[in-house]
């Protein structure tokens, strides 16, 4: 294989990656979002404000390393955060 292919393919699998991370944590706010009587949960919003703050870094690591491009993680990280703010809207919006 060549360097640009092995580059295309390391970009792909980043990417891939990351995706999967993202979809992790947009399953556990759909599951808050369907469960919104728990809302005095803080060992709920702990999980989801380290998994957040763990994909940050993830998506900051690979856009260091060149294995994404900036903008890409930034839209990744922004999609996420307002699924969060959606559902603490709701969770507000409850009480």
């Amino acid at each position: 294989m060549s360097s640009p292919e092995v580059t295309i393919q390391l970009h792909e699998k980043a990417l891939r990656l990351l995706t999967e991370d993202a979809s992790k944590i947009e399953k556990l706010i759909e599951v808050q979002m369907e469960n919104l009587t728990t809302r005095q949960c803080p060992l709920y919003e702990e999980v989801l404000d380290t998994q957040m703050y763990g994909f940050s870094r993830e998506i900051d690591f690979a856009v260091r390393a060149g294995l994404i491009a900036e903008q890409s993680g930034k839209e990744m990280l922004s999609r996420l955060e307002r699924n969060l703010a959606q559902l603490y809207e709701a969770l507000n919006n409850k009480e």
